[in-house]
């Protein structure tokens, strides 16, 4: 085989496996290329999501997660979003088109995740607000924040989460951890979570 009839049966290979690839893309309800979580991430207020009925030019809209969990879609009106998958999403919004457009096919997709922000505040370089998109220990969102000041108490750092309208505090030993000691402190942090550092 000549060099020119390899280059050739290379790009037929390409050809085929990139065929191959969206075809399962295509297959996967919810995947998308610029999802940044994961297939269990929960929905936030501020969350940016996709939402296409298949050969439906007019079912497809890009909406916001509102204030207050729900999301607007034509048809069904007002639907729940905040502290739900996805794919439960599709599912729901599946259900509420069925009585409208029987076996419709729903694409549902995370375009921008917005609603994962965390708080660093106290003796740190640049305390503040954090959008993150992407899972956060402690030690990186310290990180984000510059990492700490000469003067702050590295061994009397807290974690404040709200869950349920219960507050949680969750103590930080910032010397103990660059020691690699003790490491399971290093707690990944939650939506909404503030590390605040004397």
């Amino acid at each position: 085989m000549n060099t020119a009839h390899r280059r050739m049966a290379t790009h037929v290979l390409f050809a085929s496996v990139l065929g191959w690839c969206l075809t399962v893309q295509a297959a996967v309800p919810g995947w998308s290329a610029e999802s940044p979580a994961g297939p269990d991430y929960l929905l936030g207020p501020e969350d940016v999501i996709s939402i296409s009925v298949w050969k439906d030019e007019h079912l497809t809209k890009e909406v916001v997660v509102r204030p207050d969990g729900m999301v607007s879609f034509p048809l069904v009106g007002d639907v729940p979003a905040a502290g739900r998958t996805v794919e439960d999403l599709r599912l729901d919004i599946a259900k509420r088109l069925s009585r409208f457009i029987p076996s419709a096919h729903v694409s549902v997709s995370l375009t921008k995740l917005l609603s994962y922000r965390i708080y660093v505040l106290g003796r740190v370089a640049k305390p503040g607000e954090f959008m993150v998109g992407h899972h956060t220990d402690v030690l990186q969102a310290l990180s984000l924040a510059g990492g700490l000041t000469p003067f702050a108490a590295e061994n009397d750092i807290k974690i404040m989460r709200r869950t349920n309208g219960e507050e949680l505090v969750f103590e930080f030993r910032y010397g103990d951890a660059k020691k690699g000691k003790d490491l399971k402190q290093n707690i990944l942090l939650q939506r909404g979570d503030v590390v605040m550092v004397p």
